[in-house]
């Protein structure tokens, strides 16, 4: 299994000594068959009161409050995790579904429930019409998929924003361009309208060319990164990065999952003041490959088997 050291820091600056809000973070991934958290540390200047829970959707959110004004804020979140992907080539639909159309089980219509249900209602007729270009009669429903997956991918410009939220659809394809949020919410808008089960993933991107100091082979990776999952009968969930094309890499390593870009914000928070007080908005990521868990001395190997969460005085839960 692939190991990688991800590190995440946003650092902000403010003019003046302000009260600082709440502030939620998800920057914790679930431990899971595909995913595993062997180390997790999140470190916090000024020191807060972290509080851990659940949201709907599962994700592990931090919830943190601070007790006095401060001219800075640093959220520091350092994760070791393996890594293990059945590739595309290994995706195995059930033959219910192999051709598209298909229609889900009556539990599984249940419970996939908002995952169904398009967002932007109002975008719908575009959207409908663009994913309908790529049907064709009897087709495989993962040859579906992998055409609106690579045609974000080829026809598409990457404009990455230092602004948060999302494009609607419509934007998006009229400008034919957007952040790798933008296409996410494009792909499960245009899969929802085709009768898919499809939902948001917030994380992170493995770019090898990056441990060599060579030009990004992939986009996004120099920040936080986002893609879909379309529910398929047989596999599951199944990865879809329509920024870089990618289908069930090891590169994508997933934090959290939503039913849109808004319940799957990394780092979001409030003060108290004016937007002139802000000086300095920081986001630097980085994750490079580890030695994987077979080139590990056996020792080593035997601590990696536990997921452990550690928390410096600053982060205390």
């Amino acid at each position: 299994m692939p190991r990688y050291a991800i590190h995440h820091r946003t650092h902000y600056s403010y003019r003046r000594p302000v009260e600082l809000g709440l502030q939620r973070l998800m920057v914790r991934p679930k431990d899971s068959h595909d995913l595993r958290l062997e180390e997790a540390t999140l470190t916090l200047s000024p020191q807060g009161k972290v509080r851990w829970s659940h949201d709907v959707f599962g994700n592990s959110i931090a919830t943190v409050t601070f007790d006095a004004p401060s001219d800075d804020l640093l959220i520091t979140s350092d994760l070791v995790v393996s890594r293990h992907s059945r590739g595309e080539s290994e995706i195995d639909i059930d033959d219910s579904a192999r051709q598209y159309p298909f229609v889900y089980a009556a539990d599984d219509r249940l419970n996939l429930g908002s995952f169904l249900t398009c967002r932007y209602a109002h975008c719908l007729p575009a959207v409908s019409a663009w994913a309908q270009f790529y049907v064709q009669q009897g087709m495989e429903t993962l040859d579906l998929l992998r055409a609106m997956n690579a045609a974000i991918r080829a026809e598409f410009l990457y404009n990455p924003r230092d602004l948060g939220g999302v494009q609607t659809p419509s934007e998006t394809l009229s400008f034919r361009g957007g952040t790798c949020r933008d296409f996410a919410t494009l792909f499960i808008e245009a899969a929802r309208a085709l009768g898919f089960g499809a939902r948001f993933v917030t994380g992170y991107l493995y770019d090898p060319a990056l441990d060599h100091g060579m030009n990004a082979g992939m986009v996004g990776a120099g920040a936080t990164h986002a893609w879909a999952e379309v529910y398929l009968p047989g596999p599951g969930w199944v990865e879809f990065d329509p920024t870089n094309g990618l289908i069930e890499s090891p590169s994508l390593l997933r934090v959290g999952v939503a039913s849109d870009a808004e319940h799957a914000v990394p780092v979001s928070g409030s003060y108290m003041g004016v937007p002139d007080d802000v000086t300095l908005v920081d986001i630097d990521v980085t994750v490079t490959a580890l030695p994987g868990l077979a080139e590990l001395p056996m020792a080593a190997q035997a601590d990696a088997g536990s997921p452990a969460w550690a928390a410096p005085e600053s982060a205390a839960a």
